[in-house]
């Protein structure tokens, strides 16, 4: 996913049906090369990296839905945020928030309120997506990649941010991750796999590959860092009309 100040993060093969997603509808098969797949709704995610995007022309190349970066820890909110989260709405494209977590920084509900704050928000119009919260390896110090937080202070600290997030808003937040990531960090916790959506990141493969402990499906899937679209590549586990629902929350 992309930071600000990024860590760094196709071909054929059919995958496995899944289980319904978390917001309702049935998971589909993927075939082909993922940026091509048919069914599966198109996206991409976006920060100040990409500065000034051309959304209609995003959109002409098939982009449904967007994730824009808005803040990281509770000391930078995105220059390109507004910018990017309207103009993708005026173009007609589905849009959510995500917030950069750094857990050695701050709790997990303080920077969730800084989140919401500042552009971290949802409301059931079927044009927002639920907020996301990306957690993966510290891209600032890599000998501390889990933040010097124990397993279990590593997931009460998302906890406590879903918690905020929840409240402030009425959703969950979408999870963003890599399955190495969760089970090093959270000890393959299952804690939140039934209530949170995923968002999984697996690039350079046909398929999502193995998921974090306790799923069985992913709702999001970052498949590549470049593409068609600017940011990072991602689909959707179901159709338009189902991401709409998810967007709706329910």
């Amino acid at each position: 996913m992309a930071r600000d100040r990024k860590p760094s993060r196709h071909r054929a093969r059919l995958v496995a049906a899944a289980a319904a997603l978390a917001a309702g509808g049935t998971a589909l098969a993927l075939a082909e090369v993922p940026a091509a797949a048919a069914s599966p709704a198109k996206g991409h995610d976006v920060s100040s990296h990409q500065k000034n995007v051309d959304w209609p022309s995003a959109r002409a190349k098939g982009a449904t839905f967007v994730y824009v970066k808005a803040t990281e820890s509770t000391n930078y909110v995105s220059p390109s945020f507004g910018r990017q989260y309207n103009g993708a709405r005026a173009a007609g494209i589905i849009r959510g928030a995500y917030h950069f977590a750094l857990p050695n920084k701050s709790s997990g509900a303080t920077q969730a309120a800084y989140f919401v704050a500042h552009g971290g928000g949802w409301k059931a119009d079927g044009w927002t997506l639920p907020p996301a919260l990306d957690i993966e390896y510290n891209p600032y110090d890599k000998k501390h990649g889990c933040y010097g937080l124990s397993k279990a202070k590593t997931v009460g600290w998302i906890k406590a941010f879903s918690a905020e997030v929840k409240r402030e808003t009425g959703r969950r937040p979408v999870i963003y991750t890599t399955a190495h990531w969760w089970n090093t960090c959270t000890g393959s916790s299952t804690a939140l796999a039934s209530t949170h959506a995923l968002w999984i990141a697996r690039h350079g493969s046909a398929d999502a590959g193995s998921l974090p402990a306790g799923r069985s499906y992913w709702t999001f899937w970052q498949y590549d860092n470049s593409g068609s679209l600017p940011g990072d590549q991602n689909l959707f586990n179901g159709s338009l009309s189902q991401l709409r629902k998810f967007a709706r929350g329910y």
